[in-house]
């Protein structure tokens, strides 16, 4: 009897705290169909009435979101591609490779994930505008191939050690090298892993608003993060049209989170099983 209660508690505690943190993307889409004089209602009216669909056109003819939405796909695509693609190498070198001074390098690399990345802002960018990348893409996706990151070097050095190593020894038994073996034998087996470092990726591009904030200046190689700002700063009060159109920005991000979520899941418990 007290296990029931504690798992229907358990239960209730859950459901409030869904309702909570769902409650202000609800909020977002029902206002994008209403109009403004009936968003801040009280008590609020969930249910648009008249439904419109006005403020996805006005929002669309407002900022030329098509360009950002392009400008946002090539920085995306390169840098979940790099990030994947020298991260899983790294992580490989780490996992499955024995050389001298291994843990130590690892060791450092995983440290700098305490460094704030505030500390590192001001040189960085004296670096590109000096090498004269400033208002390129190149600072937002060359650092995706330098490994993106020491949490996904971390997270795909884990999963590998899950890998058994006897199918190493028994490739290389067979004549295989370790490029053979990095890309016939681990990669085809962390697929969930590289789907969860994917859609991390995917997620970090869609939604990074401060470094195409301080490397870009031409408004012609803005990101849709960028123009949501744009968008807020010339039409303050036009909240019905500022919804909308974050509608559109926030619904690519859940359509990957519910296609993915249970790699996400499968990804990162795997990470935990051998260290």
């Amino acid at each position: 009897m007290k296990k029931t209660i504690g798992n229907i508690s358990v239960y209730i505690i859950l459901c409030g705290l869904g309702i909570t943190f769902i409650l202000p993307l609800v909020w977002m889409i029902r206002s994008s169909f209403m109009d403004i004089a009936q968003i801040f209602i009280l008590p609020p009216e969930w249910i648009p009435n008249p439904f419109t669909l006005n403020n996805y056109i006005e929002a669309a003819t407002m900022a030329p979101f098509g360009l950002y939405a392009l400008n946002t796909v090539i920085i995306l695509v390169f840098g979940t591609f790099g990030t994947i693609l020298t991260a899983t190498m790294a992580a490989f070198g780490f996992s499955r490779l024995k050389w001298k001074g291994r843990d130590l390098v690892f060791s450092v690399i995983l440290s700098g994930m305490m460094l704030p990345g505030v500390v590192t802002l001001i040189p960085q960018f004296i670096g590109w505008k000096t090498l004269g990348f400033y208002n390129t893409f190149v600072p937002l996706i060359a650092p995706s191939f330098l490994g993106g990151g020491a949490f996904n070097i971390f997270l795909f050095r884990q999963f590998f050690m899950s890998i058994p190593a006897e199918l190493d020894e028994a490739a290389v038994m067979d004549g295989a090298s370790y490029a053979s073996i990095y890309s016939r034998i681990i990669l085809p087996l962390s697929k969930s892993a590289i789907v969860v470092v994917a859609i991390f990726s995917f997620m970090f591009h869609w939604n990074d608003f401060f470094n195409p904030l301080i490397y870009l200046s031409d408004d012609t190689k803005y990101t849709l993060a960028i123009g949501l700002q744009q968008l807020q700063g010339q039409y303050v009060s036009a909240w019905h049209i500022i919804m909308a159109a974050s509608t559109i920005v926030v619904l690519p991000c859940l359509v990957v989170f519910m296609f993915g979520q249970k790699y996400i899941l499968e990804g990162i418990v795997m990470t935990g099983i051998k260290s």
